[in-house]
C-alpha cells in the first residue's frame, strides 16, 4: 500500500505548547500508513531531539542559513553570488520592526511581506500539508506548497485588527480545514473569521499520559536542596504569560512570611527585564529562572503547586502536564482555561491579578484538606486524549 505523503509545518522545536504537542503527535503517528516530512524555519532548537526516527526532518531553507550569516558573511555571500534581492528583503525587514514594538501576528505579517519572494517553493507533491502553527507556516503553506489538501491549525486565541484580518484571510482562504485547540479558540477564531465557520473544527493539543508518566522519572530536577513549598510556572518569558503577575504576587508571597521558591521554565525576549524586575523587587532567591529543559517533567513531578499567570492561551498544554502529574494548580482566568480546569476539584481559577494568584497559592499552601482532595481528584482524573489522534486520521483521510 502506498503510504500518504504528509508535511508538518511549524517555527521551531523550541520548548513551548505548540511544539510539545507536534513532538506528542509525531511519537503517536502512524509511520506504516504515513510518511511524514517536517518543515521548520529555525533549526538546532531543544526539542529536535525528541522527534521520531521515522519524520524526515527537511533540510533548511537557503533563506533560513542565509538569515543566519553575518551582516558581513551575508554581504559577501550575495555578491558572489549574484543575488541582492534576499539581502535587500533582510534589510528592508531588520528596519521596518526596528521602528516599533510589534506583536507576533505583525512580526509574522512584516516578515512574510519582506520576505516571501526570496523563500524558494518546495516542488514535492504532498497529499497533506499542515501548518503547525499561525502566521509564517501558515503563510508558508498557503504559497509555497502543492498539496492536494491544506490544513491550518489554530493554538492560539488572538484578536486581530483589521490590516491583520485582511492580511491572514489571503492565506486560510487557501486551506480546506482550520483546526483550532480548544472550543474558546475556535470561538475567537470564528468572531475574526466567519466566512470560515463550516470549515473550522476543534482537535485538542496530544497529550499522552503515558509517556509524560515515564519522562517524569528520568532526568534532572531541582538541585538546591530547598525544604519550602516549590511553586512552579512553564512559559516564554512574554507579555502574554504574565510574568510582571507573577512577580508582584511572589513579592506579595514573600512579605506573608511563606517559606517558598517559585521556579520558572521557559525563555522569551523579556528575559533581561525581568532578571532586571527581580532584582529591583529583592526576588533573587525567591523566584528563580532555570531556563529551558527539553524533559520538564520531572520538575513538574517535584513541584507543591503548579501556576499559570497567562493572559491569553490556545488551550494551555503545561496545565494539563501538571494535572496528568497530579499536581494542584492556580490558575488565572484566560479564554480556554474552562477547557480543562473545574474550579476547587482539580486546581483554582483566579482573577487575572497578583492579589489573586497570591491569594489563591495561599489558600492551597494553607488548606492542608482542600490540596488533598484536589490531588485525590486529579489521580481519578480522566489522563491524556490520546483518542484525539483518530479526529487527525479523520480529517486526513476523510
Amino acid at each position: 500500500m502506498k503510504k500518504k505523503r504528509v508535511l508538518f509545518v511549524i517555527d521551531s522545536l523550541d520548548c513551548a505548547g505548540a511544539e510539545k504537542s507536534l513532538i506528542s503527535l509525531l511519537s503517536a503517528f502512524d509511520y506504516e500508513i504515513y510518511s511524514v516530512d517536517l518543515r521548520l524555519f529555525a533549526h538546532g532548537h531543544i526539542l529536535e531531539e525528541l522527534v521520531p526516527n521515522e519524520v524526515n526532518i527537511l533540510k533548511p531553507l537557503e533563506y533560513t542559513e542565509f538569515s543566519k550569516m553575518s551582516l558581513k558573511k551575508a554581504c559577501i555571500y550575495s555578491i558572489r553570488k549574484f543575488n541582492v534581492k534576499s539581502l535587500l528583503s533582510r534589510f528592508t525587514y531588520s528596519l521596518k520592526i526596528r521602528v516599533r514594538k510589534y506583536n507576533h501576528s505583525q512580526k509574522a505579517r512584516i516578515f512574510w511581506e519582506n520576505i516571501s519572494k526570496v523563500i524558494e517553493e518546495d516542488s514535492t507533491n504532498y497529499d497533506i500539508a499542515i501548518s503547525y502553527a499561525q502566521g509564517i507556516p501558515t503563510f508558508y503553506v498557503a504559497e509555497k506548497i502543492k498539496a492536494t489538501k491544506k490544513f491550518a491549525w489554530v493554538n492560539v486565541s488572538n484578536r486581530l485588527d483589521e490590516v491583520e484580518k485582511e492580511f491572514h484571510q489571503r492565506y486560510y482562504d487557501q486551506f480546506d480545514k482550520i483546526v483550532a485547540v480548544s472550543e474558546s479558540t475556535k470561538e475567537i477564531f470564528i468572531e475574526t473569521f466567519n466566512q470560515y465557520t463550516a470549515i473550522t473544527k476543534v482537535i485538542y493539543d496530544i497529550n499522552n499520559a503515558d509517556s509524560i508518566m515515564k519522562m517524569s522519572g528520568v532526568g534532572k530536577s531541582y538541585n538546591d536542596n530547598f525544604k519550602g513549598i516549590r511553586i512552579l510556572t512553564i512559559g516564554r518569558l512574554d507579555q502574554n504569560k504574565g510574568y510582571d503577575i507573577a512577580l508582584a504576587a511572589c513579592k506579595m508571597l514573600k512579605e506573608s512570611g511563606v517559606k517558598f521558591r517559585w521556579y520558572s521554565l521557559g525563555k522569551g525576549i523579556l528575559k533581561e527585564e525581568i532578571e532586571e524586575q527581580i532584582r529591583t523587587a529583592g526576588l533573587t532567591e525567591d523566584f528563580i529562572l532555570l531556563g529551558v529543559e527539553a524533559n520538564p517533567y520531572p520538575f513538574i513531578k517535584d513541584s507543591d503547586i503548579y501556576v499559570q499567570t497567562s493572559r491569553h492561551e490556545g488551550f494551555g498544554l503545561a496545565i494539563a502536564e501538571a494535572r496528568m502529574l497530579n499536581i494542584p494548580v492556580v490558575t488565572t482566568s484566560f479564554d480556554a482555561v474552562y477547557n480543562q480546569m473545574v474550579n476547587k476539584k482539580n486546581g483554582l481559577v483566579v482573577d487575572m491579578n497578583a492579589e489573586a494568584v497570591c491569594e489563591g497559592i495561599v489558600t492551597l499552601i494553607n488548606d492542608l484538606e482542600l490540596r488533598s482532595e484536589i490531588k485525590e481528584y486529579l489521580k481519578k482524573e480522566k489522563k491524556g486524549n490520546v483518542e484525539e489522534l483518530e479526529k487527525i486520521y479523520q480529517l486526513i483521510n476523510d
